[in-house]
């Protein structure tokens, strides 16, 4: 489940507990929703985690080298500028 879905959770979770007033016999949908709101709490910090570790930058192995610096002569372009 990506960042997505417990973003989605939370919602509906949220919309379950505070934002309905259904009686559904044998369910409690205020557990449900807060349920929901856990889960995806869990899940989001589970993501942002595992997406910290994945963005280890490793310097590169060899160094970069400019080698577009040239002397300007005034006949290296063929113009004579």
């Amino acid at each position: 489940m990506g960042l997505g879905g417990c973003i989605i959770l939370i919602a509906v979770g949220a919309i379950l507990t505070f934002a309905t007033d259904w009686d559904m016999q044998g369910v409690n949908l205020d557990l449900v929703g807060v349920i929901f709101m856990i889960v995806g709490l869990i899940g989001v910090a589970t993501f942002s985690s595992i997406a910290r570790r994945r963005r280890v930058v490793v310097p590169p192995a060899t160094p970069v080298v400019d080698d577009t610096t040239r002397t300007r002569d005034g006949y290296s372009d063929g113009y004579g500028v």
